[in-house]
Formats: structure tokens, C-alpha cells, sequence
């Protein structure tokens, strides 16, 4: 009997596969779609810092830290109003009625500013973690990065002081140190982290003249990525490592596993093929494992991380020189 059971964040999963957050885990309709199609858990869609800053000065009477808004002010308050902060709560409390898989709240998030005390309501609604989906831009010149990443801590920190539920950080590359930023961020107790989180990406219409979004949605082939960090982080944390980006089947879920992997986030591959498609995902899953005789995950999550194989070297490679000098 294969056992596709694990934990992660200290939370019992029936599966290492759990639906990461979109579009698509914003409705209670979809949600018990995930849960019946086998997920071990389910990232809610990400409330963004300026959706929080506009609802909780009302909710929670604060004084306006600033001074103005720009011109973005009508945007964000007709956004905040589309999806309020009352309406996330009202899903987290019905899909606890609803699914039986652990439900993770979502926050995007830029600075450890007046919204963390909106966390211990997540936390009262009953949400089973939170991830925080953190990412500062590097983009000013004469900042160092020191000043960047010295955010990251302070939202930790001050999330911390509000809630007792697990907590995870979804971090980006932009990092001079990514290792030990990463090893450091494992330090402060939060109990995963998550490699790595996907931004807009911009492209330039030369026709139209107009900045447009470009690759929506991740390939297979960007799975090396976060694949290599895995492998190379897993081992040397004090927290559990979730995989993010280019994972389309039950393969690239044995990889991230492989590599050491504590559970696996889908995203792109549902918007291609439909939530449904988490069932195939776990017969391959299932159907590898029994043609490898390992009956729960255990038995080889990690087994190809850069501390266990036999060529640890590989992950270390940037560059193409057996390729490129005709050598297999």
C-alpha cells in the first residue's frame, strides 16, 4: 500500500501536493474541487499589503501613516472593496466547514508596516497557517542590500507577535547571498519557506507600444531552478523546504522530492489543464513509487539532495563546458 502522506510546517498532509495560491483558490467551489482531487493542502489566493492598509485603518481605527496616497488610491480602494478583508475571512471559516485538507491563508507583502496585526484574525477565522509572500524589488541604486533584506526580518518578526500558527516565507532570488539569506531567514522560527515565488513578468509591445505581461504561467523547464536551490538547501535548514514553480506532473514531483522537499506547490499547470489534473499527478506519483519499491515518501525524499548523491558537483554547475565540448 503506497503511503503518499507527509507533514509540512508541522501540518499532517494525505499529500506532498498541495495547490498553490491563485486566481483559482478563491472560491469555495474550487477549493472542495482541490480537496477532492486529492491535495494535501491549499494556498488561498494572496491579499496584497495595500488591500490590508486601506481595510484596516476602518477595522481597526489606525491613523493614516501617510500622509497621501498617489494616484494608485482609487485603484487600490476599488480592489480592496471587490475582495475585502471580511470576504477572505468569510472563506477561510466556510472552507473549514467545507474541505478537509489544511487550509493556508496568504499575504503579498512588501514591509512590516501597520498590516501583520490583520494575521490573528486569519488566525481566529481559523486558517491552519500563513504564508507570507514577501518580495522588495532591489531596484534603487543607491540602497544596499543590506537595507532590502533587513525587511524580511522585521515582517517575521512583527507576524510572529500575532499569531501562533505556522508561518512561511515565499522568497524570490534577488538576493547577493541567496544561501545564507536563506539559511539566516531560517533562523528567525518560521516553519517553511518556499522557493520560489513567481512575479509579473514585462514584455514590450512594439506595435501597440505598451508594457504587457509576459509568461503567465510557468513550463517544466523552469523546474531546474528551484530544483537546484532544493537540492543544495536541503539538509542545512532549520525549517521544512516547499517547491515552487515549473511542477506540470507527478515527475517533477518526485524531483523536488528527490531533492529534498517537504511538499511541492502547483499552479500554472491547474490554469492549463484544470484542477482535475491533481488526480494524474498523483498516480504518477503513486505509479513511481511502486516501480521503485518506496512505499511512503520517506523512503527517498532527499536521496538526490547535494549532501546524499554521488555527485554532489552537479548542482554546483553553472556552466555548459561538457555540453558544449561534444562530451555526454
Amino acid at each position: 500500500m503506497i503511503d503518499l502522506s507527509t507533514t509540512y510546517m508541522g501540518l499532517p498532509l494525505r499529500s506532498p501536493v498541495i495547490a498553490g495560491s491563485s486566481g483559482l483558490t478563491k472560491s469555495l467551489s474550487n477549493l472542495q474541487e482541490i480537496d477532492a482531487s486529492g491535495a494535501g493542502a491549499v494556498v488561498l489566493k494572496s491579499l496584497f499589503e495595500e488591500q490590508i492598509k486601506v481595510e484596516v485603518r476602518e477595522v481597526f481605527s489606525y491613523e493614516d501613516a501617510q500622509s497621501a496616497y498617489t494616484e494608485a488610491e482609487d485603484y487600490i480602494r476599488n480592489y480592496a472593496r471587490e475582495q475585502t478583508l471580511d470576504e477572505y475571512l468569510d472563506l477561510i471559516q466556510e472552507a473549514k466547514n467545507k474541505i478537509s485538507i489544511p487550509i493556508i491563508a496568504s499575504i503579498n507583502c512588501t514591509s512590516a508596516r501597520e498590516w501583520p496585526a490583520f494575521a490573528k484574525n486569519i488566525e481566529k477565522a481559523g486558517a491552519d497557517a500563513l504564508e507570507l509572500n514577501v518580495f522588495v524589488l532591489p531596484s534603487n541604486a543607491d540602497i544596499e542590500g543590506k537595507s532590502y533584506e533587513k525587511t524580511y526580518f522585521e515582517i517575521v518578526e512583527k507576524v510572529k507577535k500575532e499569531v501562533s500558527i505556522p508561518i512561511s516565507l515565499k522568497l524570490s532570488s534577488y538576493f547577493s547571498g541567496l544561501a545564507n539569506m536563506i539559511k539566516k531567514l531560517s533562523w528567525t522560527g518560521v516553519d517553511g519557506i518556499v522557493l520560489f515565488n513567481r512575479f509579473f513578468n514585462p514584455d514590450i509591445d512594439i506595435d501597440q507600444m505598451r508594457i504587457k505581461a509576459a509568461h503567465l504561467y510557468s513550463d517544466p523547464e523552469e523546474i531546474s531552478f528551484s530544483l537546484r536551490w532544493i537540492a543544495i538547501l536541503s539538509g542545512q535548514l532549520q525549517t521544512d523546504l516547499c517547491a515552487s514553480t515549473g511542477v506540470h506532473d507527478g515527475k517533477g514531483v518526485v524531483k523536488q522530492l528527490l531533492a529534498g522537499a517537504k511538499a511541492v506547490q502547483v499552479c500554472s499547470a491547474l490554469y492549463k489543464k484544470g484542477l482535475s489534473h491533481l488526480k494524474p499527478m498523483h498516480t504518477e506519483l503513486q505509479e513511481w513509487m511502486e516501480a521503485n519499491n518506496h512505499k511512503k515518501i520517506a523512503d527517498f525524499r532527499g536521496m538526490m539532495s547535494q549532501k546524499m548523491t554521488q555527485n554532489p558537483a552537479a548542482f554546483m554547475r553553472v556552466q555548459f563546458m561538457k555540453h558544449f565540448a561534444g562530451i555526454e
